[in-house]
């Protein structure tokens, strides 16, 4: 389960790796080059809530069987493309694929472990995604071996799937709304898109429409499902589900950690690189210290889960809080710190993404009718879409917009993130014990 979820993240990143090497070869302009990009995360964020609903209607088993299929067949178009356009096309049919992977999989999870083997088990999905991000920072090399064997992995999992993975049951007299949908997608795009070009683009008039017209069209599609629901159909959102406070705190428990999460990684390279004057290598192995907390944390999350109980993302929040306000001091005394304090400092913040991302996805996902299992992981992931893509855009602003002081500045809204992610988690806990 885990190696879809490995692939499909990883697969968003290390696609930069090849950027120059396309760009020589395929006569790429800057704006196929950022589409390449893009293209897959986009594709990937608007169809995640259809993907996992897919799922509950026929069957998780099969769902990510064909999300592996037809993951394949893109990624071959991709090798094989002999323009940039093909390219550009195959990997948004890349990102569409990975939208049936990723729900299956946290679907799955809560679905066939319980009780320590579940914490066990999410703890090792926090633990690949924190991989995922860190490995495309931490040493390019490590990427590139990775991406150039994972057709065996991802063929592997293919055909081990159907002996290893249980048919779990499937809502079969349900049907995908397909009005919800496509009408979710137009949203979801017009809020995404801007946000993931609309800085490198100068924020064009159409950035601020698009942006403008999300809302709009986000109440749209929300009047729409009630509609479905009320008429006695199956909508793609079940009101009920978004109507749980304790799932909707949860959400933006989510939207808050990930709007902090894939921006640090951005402008932490940037400040090591163009900073401290640090050469790439020299700059991924830095992160290691980073790689190291988080996966300390990670591997130990149902021990602290236990010590903890719910408390136990408050504390990472809380830790990682800490961190950030420690960096913050560090290179706001010093125009460029030795690494010794700044490797102390990450290893302290990567414990506090560790003890948060790892539990997270299973404890908001804790207590749901198992109906809503597909579309509520469906939901989640595409809010950690939103909260990377919100994050990203708002700290360029920030770090582009301070000059010299960038990271310092960007530190600030990072501390902001992690204090907003503790006092949420703690309404969280507070409507949950109810």
């Amino acid at each position: 389960m885990l190696s879809g979820t490995f692939m499909v993240v990883l697969d968003f990143f290390i696609v930069n790796v090849a950027l120059p090497s396309i760009q020589h070869e395929l006569h790429a302009g800057s704006a196929a080059l950022q589409w390449m990009v893009a293209g897959y995360g986009l594709a990937t964020a608007v169809a995640l809530i259809s993907g996992g609903r897919l799922g509950d209607i026929h069957g998780r088993r099969r769902i990510f069987m064909v999300g592996i299929a037809l993951f394949i067949i893109a990624s071959a178009l991709c090798g094989l493309a002999p323009s940039a356009a093909v390219l550009v096309g195959a990997r948004i049919a890349q990102g569409a694929a990975g939208a049936l992977l990723l729900p299956q999989v946290t679907a799955m999870l809560g679905g066939l472990y319980s009780g320590e083997q579940r914490a066990r088990a999410f703890a090792a999905y926090g633990l690949a995604l924190g991989l995922d991000y860190t490995f495309s920072k931490d040493g390019k090399c490590l990427v590139y071996t990775v991406a150039s064997s994972w057709l065996v992995i991802i063929a592997l999992s293919l055909l081990l799937a159907p002996r290893v993975l249980p048919a779990l049951p499937a809502q079969r007299t349900s049907r995908l709304d397909v009005a919800g949908a496509a009408l979710l997608a137009v949203s979801l795009t017009a809020l995404l898109l801007p946000l993931v070009q609309g800085r490198d683009a100068g924020w064009p008039a159409w950035s601020l429409l698009a942006l403008a017209g999300s809302l709009p069209l986000l109440v749209l599609f929300w009047q729409q499902q009630r509609s479905v629901a009320r008429a006695g159909g199956q909508p793609l959102l079940a009101p009920k589900l978004i109507g749980q406070r304790g799932f909707a705190l949860g959400l933006l428990v989510t939207l808050a950690f990930y709007a902090g999460n894939a921006s640090f990684y951005f402008v932490l390279a940037l400040y090591l690189q163009q900073g401290l004057h640090l050469a790439p290598l020299d700059s991924g192995l830095v992160f290691t210290a980073l790689a190291g907390g988080f996966f300390a944390t990670s591997m130990a999350a149902p021990r602290l889960g236990r010590w903890l109980g719910k408390q136990a993302i408050f504390a990472g929040a809380c830790v990682l809080a800490v961190g950030h306000a420690l960096m913050f001091v560090l290179v706001s005394e010093a125009a460029t710190p030795s690494l010794a304090p700044i490797v102390g400092v990450l290893l302290v913040q990567g414990c506090g993404l560790g003890m948060v991302m790892a539990p997270l996805v299973a404890t908001l996902l804790a207590g749901l009718p198992p109906e809503h299992a597909g579309v509520a992981a469906g939901v989640l992931s595409t809010v950690q879409q939103l909260g990377n893509a919100l994050g990203v855009a708002l700290i360029g602003i920030v770090f582009y917009g301070a000059g010299s002081a960038g990271f310092a500045h960007s530190l600030i809204y990072l501390l902001a993130t992690s204090l907003i992610v503790a006092v949420l988690y703690r309404r969280f806990i507070k409507e949950t014990l109810q």
